[in-house]
């Protein structure tokens, strides 16, 4: 019997080709936003709901950066719907003594101000100085939407509805998913493992492969829609997951805490 017992099914199942996710991801921000029962939900604490986890940005222990963010928070946050969903996904992972570790959820505006806008586009001159204008923001964006306070644009971590994460056994390590957390490079394409050859795989990438095959369909399995270019993100009710899902419209706008 497989360490992942019926997990291990889902270490095998390919992560779909996500050209067409990278398609439906552009202009996913002028999506309508439902102003239904779901919009107003709160925001809930997830180490309220046991599930695990530390704010990537309010530690000293998050390479790249190796410093605190100014403006990140200790708390991670979900909207009360998400939460219920992130516990059903731990449910089914407890049965293989494995459980899923939150980096970051909501985000504060600040903190996403930063990436975006003074981080991120240094990062990207000082590799490839010739990258300008909008061919600059263009690369900026695949990883760090723009911030903004426009109840019909928000960023998706300003939402409640998106989170990075990944998968550790409970209590202990996290499996290898084949790069660092916040890894801006084609690395850290949700299908960059799916596209190489037999040949060019190593031991480690075939380790990473079945790992965010595992991650990315046992959140799939509770309705969640993956970002394209970060095995780690993961949203339900936002624009994103409205784009990639096919829903006329997401379910979450703008949060706050209380």
């Amino acid at each position: 019997m497989s360490l992942f017992g019926a997990l291990e099914s889902l270490r095998h199942e390919p992560i779909p080709d996500q050209t067409d996710a990278r398609a439906r991801k552009e202009g996913c921000r002028s999506l309508p936003i439902t102003r239904g029962a779901a919009h107003d939900e709160p925001l809930v604490d997830l180490a309220d709901l046991g599930i695990a986890g530390e704010n990537f940005y309010h530690s000293h222990r998050n390479p790249p950066y190796w410093r605190r963010i100014e403006g990140a928070i200790p708390h991670l946050l979900v909207r009360r719907l998400v939460g219920e969903k992130l516990r059903r996904v731990n449910a089914r992972l407890e049965a293989a003594t494995l459980e899923l570790f939150v980096h970051d959820a909501w985000r504060p505006k600040k903190v996403q101000e930063y990436f975006h806008d003074q981080w991120m586009p240094a990062e990207l001159k000082r590799r490839f100085p010739d990258l300008d204008g909008e061919a600059l923001t263009r690369e900026v964006e695949r990883y760090w939407a723009r911030p903004t306070t426009d109840p019909a644009s928000p960023a998706p971590h300003a939402t409640g509805g998106a989170l990075d994460l990944t998968i550790r056994w409970i209590g202990a390590e996290q499996l290898w998913m084949g790069s660092i957390f916040d890894d801006a490079s084609a690395l850290s394409h949700r299908d960059r493992f799916e596209n190489l050859p037999p040949a060019a795989l190593s031991f480690s990438d075939e380790e990473a492969r079945a790992n965010r095959r595992l991650l990315h369909w046992a959140m799939a399995q509770e309705g969640f829609a993956g970002h394209p270019d970060e095995w780690w993100h993961h949203s339900w009710g936002d624009q994103l997951w409205a784009a990639l899902s096919g829903a006329s419209s997401a379910l979450y706008g703008l949060a706050e805490p209380a």
